[in-house]
């Protein structure tokens, strides 16, 4: 059967392609023996007969000591246990080893490794699958479907109780007052505490305005002042006063930026926040705030209830024909693969990380590589495995046959030529 130029040959073709050389190695050699007889015979008839006889003897020697190689490779010739012989089988484990420590050590060594995940644009690949929004589709169909189950993992594992108590004591070991100061600080430096300021004055105003907190006041001041000055209304003109009194004060801070209002705020909120970084009191009684707001039960409920509460937002989303996460998902992929697309600097990035895990994970794993490989080739049946090696290297092999007769002929012929001259000369 004809086969393709571009189709890999079948064992058989292998096989067949294999006895056909082996056949006419062995005709070459029995062709060269036989015309050495010839050439013996007459030699006495004719000098050149003396050359063709140096050759075919030269020849079938040397194609005889190649088929002897050849053999011994794979098996002892004529079944003679002759040292040195059936090399591959004897040596059979010793190959596995071999293979697996030269694999281990070459092929997955981490240059060559990074190498040629260094030549994969990954990112690129990943842009590309993204951009076709089936894709991004279906796999946020799948993380949205398989979220619930992720849920119900975390709390049947005990994870939940298991980050809890993680969380829990990272707050016990963090310094509250060192972490305030902080921020504190961070928020004075910007300005953002007179905006603070600003809110906390706009809302004493609101209150002022307020029908019934001035009423509250009213009755207040009413049950402070004596019945008679009650009788002409003092409580409501002392009201008035204290209101508008405070109401103008409140809108000249508001509005003045050097009110001294805002100068006194600025100066406690700064001296607060360098008694949060220096003073141990402060710093114990932050402590102790801290360990008691933890202790309460009430802050246990309250984490409990917030998980319930997300993890019912998450599964009633998640069941929903139009679920925002679903939606949100695919906006995110097609984003990523945009980002992707157009910045070369973040491939490149993407690409190094792949590649660094990539190549931790093959060096953690290749001595595991390079043991299965030997495992491996020890396991396989000796003939299967001589019989393979044939297969893909045994027409070469033939072929040397073929060398060797040629070689050992012209040798041959050589030494006779030179062998006549040194006579001729004697």
């Amino acid at each position: 059967m004809n086969r393709s130029p571009s189709q890999p040959p079948s064992d058989l073709d292998r096989a067949r392609d294999l006895s056909r050389v082996k056949w006419a190695a062995t005709l070459l050699l029995v062709a060269t023996a036989a015309l050495f007889l010839v050439a013996r015979h007459f030699e006495t008839q004719h000098w050149i007969w003396g050359y063709v006889a140096a050759f075919a003897s030269a020849a079938t020697v040397g194609g005889f000591a190649d088929w002897y190689a050849v053999v011994a490779l794979f098996r002892r010739p004529l079944g003679l246990p002759i040292p040195h012989t059936a090399i591959i089988p004897r040596n059979h484990h010793r190959i596995g080893e071999n293979l697996g420590t030269f694999i281990e050590q070459n092929f997955l060594a981490r240059e060559a490794v990074e190498k040629k995940l260094g030549e994969v644009d990954f990112a690129a690949q990943i842009a590309d699958w993204l951009n076709v929004p089936e894709h991004g589709a279906s796999l946020a169909s799948f993380a949205v479907r398989r979220l619930p189950q992720v849920l119900a993992a975390i709390d049947q594992s005990g994870l939940r109780r298991f980050f809890g108590e993680r969380v829990r004591t990272e707050m016990e070991r963090l310094e509250v007052a060192p972490l305030a100061a902080g921020l504190l600080g961070t928020v004075i430096e910007k300005g953002r505490h007179q905006r603070l300021l600003e809110e906390l004055l706009g809302s004493l105003d609101t209150l002022l305005t307020n029908e019934e907190t001035l009423e509250a006041l009213r009755e207040k001041i009413r049950k402070e002042l004596p019945a008679l000055f009650n009788f002409y209304r003092a409580d409501a003109y002392l009201l008035r006063k204290i209101v508008a009194s405070t109401t103008a004060f409140v809108e000249e801070a508001r509005t003045d930026a050097e009110h001294p209002l805002r100068r006194e705020f600025d100066t406690f909120m700064r001296g607060f926040v360098e008694q949060l970084r220096t003073s141990a009191d402060f710093a114990e009684r932050a402590e102790t705030f801290k360990r008691d707001l933890l202790a309460r039960p009430e802050v246990a409920a309250l984490a409990d209830g917030a998980w319930d509460s997300l993890r019912a937002f998450l599964e009633r989303d998640a069941a929903a024909p139009d679920s925002q996460m679903r939606r949100a998902f695919e906006r995110m992929l097609v984003d990523i693969a945009r980002q992707l697309g157009q910045n070369p600097a973040i491939r490149a990035e993407i690409n190094r990380g792949i590649v660094r895990v990539l190549g931790d994970f093959v060096q953690a794993q290749k001595s595991g590589v390079g043991r299965f490989i030997a495992d491996q080739v020890k396991a396989w049946d000796i003939d299967v495995l001589i019989g393979r090696v044939e297969l893909t290297v045994g027409r070469d092999l033939q072929y040397i046959r073929f060398n060797g007769a040629m070689i050992g002929g012209l040798a041959g012929l050589a030494l006779h030529a030179l062998e006549q001259g040194v006579n001729i000369r004697l």
